[in-house]
């Protein structure tokens, strides 16, 4: 049996009617500094305090950003569930008000590099997650990276982060026509919604979402949804400070109700923009078969040269 076919049962497992599915949404963003984790970790909270069982997957390559928001180190990250034989309960840290977290550090690359039956071992691991969280969260590093890339394609609800930096605008743009040069990106099974970050004023986030949207739907053909506007806001400055997210530390403060009104959105069951859970099985699955499809590309184009 080879690989796609082994991966293909996986799957059809995790669809089977008595096995629960966990939503994935992946948080991005164009550039970097523009409050992307902060985004990912402020709305885990307020599923959890909706009733939800998160779990946040920080592939941001290279920093920590969750463990240090969240004034936690962990003790294991995904490397560990790959070389030291730790299962997937081991590798998460239970960070404040039970929303759990998994640094990614190197392990998600170096999935690519396994062996058959221990990619599919590892990908069963990771699928377990499916009855440990309703929601799973991806962090992903910001630009247009090749692994940003993948975990974007393979997502099929994307929470792009974008503030008024002019520079912020530009690089989201740069983003979504990546995204929409991949040719395995699904654009009809693809939700991309937006998150107006650091603006004064709603009417300015609605502005800033007005102004990429115009671009993207003329040039790129691609639909955005708006989620809503995180105000410019001291509260969650001080919070990063301490190390603490704003709607823990300040549940007040203007961008702690804004992101509670965010995750109401996303959580509203008569929202038309709600996709069927694909979990995380699948999620990986469509990462490592799109890697594997174009190393053979890239090969086949070496021995043809």
């Amino acid at each position: 049996m080879d690989q796609a076919e082994q991966l293909r049962k996986i799957i059809k497992a995790e669809n089977a009617p008595q096995r629960p599915l966990a939503r994935i949404i992946t948080v991005t963003s164009g550039k970097g500094g523009v409050g992307k984790s902060n985004v990912a970790i402020n709305l885990a909270i307020q599923f959890r305090r909706m009733g939800q069982r998160v779990i946040i997957l920080d592939a941001d390559f290279g920093l920590a950003n969750i463990e240090i928001m969240f004034g936690t180190v962990p003790k294991h990250n995904l490397s560990d569930l790959i070389y030291q034989g730790k299962n997937i309960k081991d590798i998460i840290t239970w960070g404040p008000e039970g929303v759990g977290f998994i640094s990614g550090g190197s392990g998600i690359s170096g999935m690519y590099d396994l062996s058959r039956d221990y990619l599919v071992y590892i990908i069963v691991n990771l699928a377990e997650l499916d009855a440990i969280a309703d929601t799973i969260i991806i962090d992903t590093g910001a630009g247009i990276s090749n692994a940003v890339m993948e975990f974007l394609v393979a997502s099929g609800e994307i929470i792009l982060v974008t503030t008024p930096e002019p520079t912020s605008i530009t690089d989201s743009y740069s983003l979504l026509k990546a995204l929409n040069q991949q040719p395995r990106f699904s654009k009809e099974n693809t939700m991309i919604k937006v998150v107006s970050n650091r603006v004064a004023s709603a009417e300015e986030g609605q502005q800033l979402f007005n102004k990429l949207n115009a671009v993207v739907a003329r040039y790129l053909k691609l639909p955005l949804s708006y989620l809503g506007e995180i105000p410019q806001d001291q509260s969650l400055a001080r919070g990063v400070m301490q190390q603490t997210p704003v709607s823990i530390q300040y549940p007040n403060a203007k961008s702690a109700k804004a992101f509670e009104q965010i995750a109401a959105r996303l959580t509203d069951k008569n929202a038309a923009d709600i996709i069927k859970p694909r979990g995380m099985a699948a999620f990986f699955s469509h990462i490592i078969t799109g890697r594997k499809l174009n190393e053979k590309g890239s090969g086949e184009q070496s021995s043809g040269q």
